[in-house]
């Protein structure tokens, strides 16, 4: 089910937000699984059963954690824990990229397995070992009540597609939350923003990167504006979900992370992780990164903790050889950052080192977006010029003046601008009354418009499912 969907806004959440405020306080987690299941079931009938048997194996590693600390029946338990977790999400969602690779390296004939990967696996499985590794870490308290538990692993706001929420952070919220009317508004109004940023924005672009890939009148100018196009269609497609889970999460007593923070005005590749996907950054620093000795080591094992960490990043996003050269690429660009460039880059024009960090994004997105290798060399090539093709043709600026609304609204709301004019506007009596006033009417007009895109029926899937 997805939250951009007319079962999920008309239906599904009405019925969810008045079980869960009609109930008792001792019964809302119930109501919260159990809508989470229901929620999760929608798309992923038998996969259900698999993250429930995780779940399950992970709460009882968790308890022999606890019971058992200090010696090795709790390391037992953690290693298990662990196996279990990156083993299913290595069964579903990497075996047959390694078998294909055995199959290429030895010429052997091993048959690949074909699995549909469970929705969502990439995320809850994070979420639990953030988990078990911080209750043996001291880090966090055991939850010794089960429905609780996999009421943290399941809440349907993140489940899909994050952000990646730790158990420390929530674990308060799951016994005792609050509720208000305040923290319901701000909830909703960011679902809405949330929303309107996928259908509205994200959906229409995704229409002129599909034209882009089919054309065949196809230019240097039409394949930047495609890596243009994407760029901000995953942007808003991903910051979308996560403002609408942030919101959800407010409604129900949840105060998630935050998962992005206008990672487009960046100066540097190494601003622009500090700001895109944060919930992924923060996970692989402290769990992987740091564990590996981060950079109190020597220089060479420090080079090598900084590649291992963007290797796992790109195969986290994808089975694939693409997807570890794409996180590859960044490691590289981050060493550079700081081993060569170091703080010089400081000194450099704002408008250059923008340009600078966008360029090298916008290469980035190209490869993410292929299939595979073959298919990103033929569109950089294409990108800068290699072969026989036109600079821009008469379809390229058709398509521009046809996109150019849309590609202006993105890139204003990419950056802060609305936001900082709101607070500015806020800070008088009067702008903040005008505001307050303003906000919800236009509010509503967004779920209007939203709705009647909905039911006419345009692109909807989410790009971070398939993660």
């Amino acid at each position: 089910m997805l939250f951009s969907s007319i079962p999920f806004l008309y239906y599904f959440l009405p019925i969810v937000l008045a079980l869960y405020f009609i109930v008792p306080k001792k019964f809302k987690n119930l109501v919260l699984l159990l809508s989470s299941l229901f929620f999760y079931f929608w798309g992923e009938k038998t996969y259900t059963l698999v993250m429930l048997g995780v779940s399950v194996i992970n709460y009882i590693a968790g308890l022999i954690i606890d019971k058992k600390r200090g010696t090795i029946l709790a390391k037992i338990a953690l290693i298990s824990s662990i196996i279990v977790s990156i083993g299913t999400l290595g069964l579903f969602k990497y075996a047959d990229f390694f078998i294909s690779n055995i199959n290429a390296i030895f010429r052997s004939d091993i048959g690949l397995l074909k699995i549909i990967m469970p929705i969502g696996i990439s995320f809850y499985t994070f979420q639990i070992l953030s988990y078990t590794i911080d209750l043996y870490n001291n880090k966090a308290k055991v939850q010794k009540n089960m429905l609780n538990f996999i009421t943290y692993v399941t809440l349907f706001p993140q489940l899909i597609a994050g952000p990646i929420v730790r158990y420390v952070d929530v674990e308060k919220e799951l016994e005792d939350r609050t509720h208000s009317i305040d923290k319901t508004a701000q909830g909703i109004g960011r679902f809405i923003i949330g929303l309107a940023k996928k259908v509205l924005i994200s959906n229409t672009l995704y229409e002129f990167i599909e034209i882009s890939k089919t054309t065949e009148d196809s230019s240097v100018l039409f394949m930047w504006l495609y890596a243009f196009a994407y760029a901000l269609h995953i942007y808003f497609d991903f910051s979308g979900y996560s403002d609408m889970a942030i919101g959800l999460g407010k409604i129900f007593g949840f105060n998630f992370m935050e998962n992005f923070n206008y990672p487009y005005i960046s100066k540097s590749i190494t601003e622009f992780w500090r700001r895109w996907h944060i919930s992924l950054g923060s996970w692989f620093r402290d769990y992987v990164y740091i564990p590996l000795g981060g950079n109190r080591v020597s220089k060479i094992k420090w080079l090598r903790n900084i590649l291992i960490v963007w290797a796992l990043t790109g195969f986290w996003h994808g089975a694939d050889w693409s997807f570890i050269l794409w996180g590859l690429m960044f490691g590289l660009l981050l060493l550079i950052e700081k081993m060569v460039i170091g703080k010089n880059i400081e000194k450099v024009p704002t408008f250059l080192s923008w340009a600078y960090t966008m360029f090298f994004v916008l290469i980035s997105w190209v490869l993410f977006d292929s299939a595979n290798l073959e298919l990103a060399l033929e569109r950089l090539k294409v990108m800068f010029g290699f072969g026989s093709v036109s600079i821009i043709t008469s379809e390229t600026l058709y398509y521009l003046r046809s996109y150019l609304v849309i590609f202006i609204i993105s890139i204003i709301s990419a950056t802060p601008l609305v936001k900082n004019l709101i607070l500015k506007i806020k800070e008088k009596e009067a702008g903040k009354k005008i505001i307050n006033v303003l906000e919800p009417i236009i509010y509503a007009m967004l779920l209007v418009i939203i709705t009647a895109y909905l039911i006419d029926g345009s692109f909807n899937p989410f790009i971070y499912f398939r993660f």
